[in-house]
Parts: C-alpha cells; sequence; structure tokens
C-alpha cells in the first residue's frame, strides 16, 4: 500500500470537485439508517422498576439502595455503549469532505487516514467548521481504537491502494474487531473490469487556470494491478508561473466474488452488494460495487 497523496493534498479537493460526495453522503446515511446506526435508544435501556418497600424494613431499604445503584452502573454502561453503536469511522478519511458530511447527518465521527498532507486538510475544515471529529493518522492495515464502532465505511476506492490479499483480510479483520455488536461495514471498490476495459492504459489530462495535470495509467493484467503516474502543475500564489511536481499510485482491482471471500475470512457476514452507479444490481459491467457486510461473533450488551 502505497504512502500517496504528498504533494496532491494541497490540490485533491479543487481537482476532485466532481466527484459527488453529496449523493455518496445520502446514499451511506439511507443504509446507516437502515441498519440501526445513529438515533437508536440504548440497547435494553428501560423504565427502572419501581421498588416496593415494607414499612420500616430496614433489608427491604437496603435492597432498594443496592438495586438503585445497579441501574445507575446499568444506565451508565448503556450511554456507554449507545455512544460507540452510534459512532461512525471513515476508514481512508483523506480530506475529510465525506466525514464532514456524515458529522452534519448527526453521526460521531472519527477519521483515519495515512496521509499526513490529507489529514492536515481535514483538520484546518475541522476547525473552520467547528466540528468534534476525531481524525487519526493510521495505516488501516493496522489502525487501533480505544473502543467499538457502529460502523465503519470506506469509500472512493480506498481499499483498492490495498494490494496483497492477505492484507486486505487484516483490514477486514481489524474491521470486524471493533465493529459493535451487529454492526455494519459499507464500502465500496473498483473492479477488475474498471481497469482492464475504461481507464486502464489511458491517459487523462485536465487543465484549469490554477492548476492542471496528467494522470497516466499501466494496467498489469497478472497482477491486476493499475499503475497511475500524476503529474501537477500548481500556480504559485501571486505569480504566473507553476510548481511541478510527480507522484506515483497503484490501485488493485478486485471482483465482489473476491472480497465476499475476504469478508468470510474475516468473520464478517456479507449483506448485500449493488452497482455503485445505479444501485441497481451488480453485472459484468459494473465498474465500481458498494457492499454491506455485518459484524459476527460478539456477544450484544
Amino acid at each position: 500500500m502505497s504512502d500517496s497523496y504528498g504533494g496532491f493534498a494541497g490540490v485533491y479537493d479543487e481537482l476532485m470537485d466532481n466527484v459527488p460526495y453529496v449523493e455518496w453522503a445520502e446514499f451511506l446515511v439511507s443504509v446507516l439508517r437502515e441498519y440501526g446506526v445513529g438515533g437508536m435508544p440504548a440497547a435494553g435501556t428501560g423504565e427502572c422498576e419501581k421498588t416496593r418497600m415494607c414499612a420500616g424494613g430496614e433489608s427491604a431499604e437496603a435492597d432498594a439502595v443496592q438495586k438503585n445503584a445497579a441501574q445507575e452502573d446499568e444506565d451508565i454502561l448503556q450511554e456507554n455503549l449507545a455512544v460507540e453503536r452510534n459512532t461512525v469511522l471513515d476508514l481512508g478519511c483523506g480530506t475529510g469532505t465525506l466525514t464532514e458530511l456524515l458529522h452534519d447527518a448527526g453521526f460521531d465521527m472519527i477519521g483515519i487516514d495515512n496521509s499526513e498532507e490529507m489529514l492536515e486538510i481535514a483538520l484546518e475544515k475541522r476547525e473552520e467548521r467547528g466540528s468534534d471529529i476525531l481524525y487519526l493518522l493510521q495505516d488501516m492495515r493496522e489502525f487501533e481504537l480505544y473502543g467499538t464502532v457502529g460502523a465503519v465505511v470506506s469509500v472512493c476506492d480506498s481499499l483498492n491502494y490495498v494490494l496483497d490479499e492477505g492484507e486486505m483480510i487484516k483490514v477486514f479483520s481489524l474491521v470486524n474487531n471493533y465493529l459493535y455488536p451487529g454492526g455494519i461495514f459499507v464500502f465500496d471498490f473498483n473492479t477488475v473490469y474498471k481497469y482492464e476495459q475504461v481507464i486502464g492504459d489511458a491517459t487523462i489530462a485536465e487543465n484549469r487556470d490554477d492548476c492542471s495535470f496528467i494522470w497516466e495509467n499501466y494496467y498489469d493484467a497478472e497482477s491486476q494491478v493499475n499503475e497511475y503516474d500524476l503529474t501537477v502543475f500548481v500556480r504559485e500564489p501571486g505569480e504566473d508561473r507553476f510548481r511541478r511536481f510527480t507522484e506515483t499510485h497503484y490501485q488493485r482491482g478486485y471482483t465482489l466474488e473476491q472480497m465476499k471471500g475476504f469478508l468470510e475470512e474475516a468473520g464478517l457476514l456479507f449483506e448485500r452488494a449493488l452497482d455503485a452507479d445505479t444501485h441497481e444490481e451488480v453485472g459484468a459491467g459494473s465498474e465500481r460495487i458498494y457492499v454491506v457486510a455485518r459484524e459476527c461473533g460478539k456477544r450484544r450488551a
């Protein structure tokens, strides 16, 4: 997995302004709500039973005090669990655009990315907007949290940067480990078809007033890995000259069957998949696929 998005981070949002983040967020919110993440009362809570006390019964009074204390402890536990269940982790959050949209929708958000430059921009957005998102500089192949979360989301082909199948299983295993009992994992990925038939060995270029880029793709069918060399020209502030920098990124295409196998190996339950562009059934020509999976193995509180 390459440590990408160094110099590109500064112009990432400008060059990605055609990405439908709002539509992605709306879709994710609908799925999260469907599976009960966010805005839910704590499981197992309810009205406390009224304790009947015998007149003059010191034993009954002591029992009542003990029961009230135990109930208070249980209420605190359930509140803490509810916070965890209503928290969403954005894995591969980048500059935090989607993370902020999900925060605006009412979720408690954590964002993880392995690019310090991208997270610096995310932190600037957090300060400007006054949100309370927790951002962590971590590699998704070995990320750590202090508790469980109700859902993990990973979109914009972040998982395609994981090139090794064993490492993908490790990522999925970590997701399963940190999901609240019954929590969900929603992610997308670019397919082998997309790299082979659509963008592989193609050159994409775009010219703007303040920045331009050349995106050269080289696809290797045997490894299913797409290398793209990115050359970006950025206008210096207040100058008529441009700064040039280059980066090389590597992504691997996967099939839905491969992803299902990785989920099973990691102990996650596959729920459903759909074409990310049409939101209909996955077909041979699907370029990007959404997958919904569930945590498996933990006991509900």
